[in-house]
């Protein structure tokens, strides 16, 4: 999976990086700069849903089978600022050979819960290409 994972240039042009993956699961992580900020001065809500999409993503393919995301709900919790590390963490709920299920929880490093995603995705049965 990080072969996969370093093919993602928007995740790396972001300075997401794939920390660990396992079947049904995945860690990403970012360290927020003053370019991923918005207009009110807080970390932009677009890296956070990117950062949860990219373990969602890793998580649902991470089984060797091509896995597309249909559906997913964010909540935000928290504001983030520059400076502080966001990791998510994709956990597999359920896995059926065409749909699969995963909620993504995005932390500040002291815990705090950031935002948190439901998603669930398209289980292709085909292999993965690597």
């Amino acid at each position: 999976m990080m072969a996969v994972a370093r093919r993602d240039a928007f995740c790396a042009d972001l300075g997401i990086e794939l920390i660990a993956s396992t079947p049904g699961s995945a860690t990403t992580r970012v360290r927020v700069e003053p370019r991923h900020l918005n207009f009110g001065g807080v970390c932009h809500g677009g890296l956070t849903f990117t950062l949860a999409d990219a373990a969602f993503g890793i998580a649902c393919n991470a089984r060797g089978v091509a896995a597309a995301g249909i559906d997913c709900h964010m909540t935000y919790n928290r504001a983030v600022k520059v400076g502080e590390t966001l990791t998510a963490t994709a956990t597999e709920l359920s896995y059926s050979p065409k749909i699969a299920t995963y909620r993504v929880d995005v932390v500040r490093e002291d815990g705090k819960l950031i935002a948190a995603m439901t998603g669930t995705a398209f289980v292709s049965g085909k292999p993965l290409e690597e």
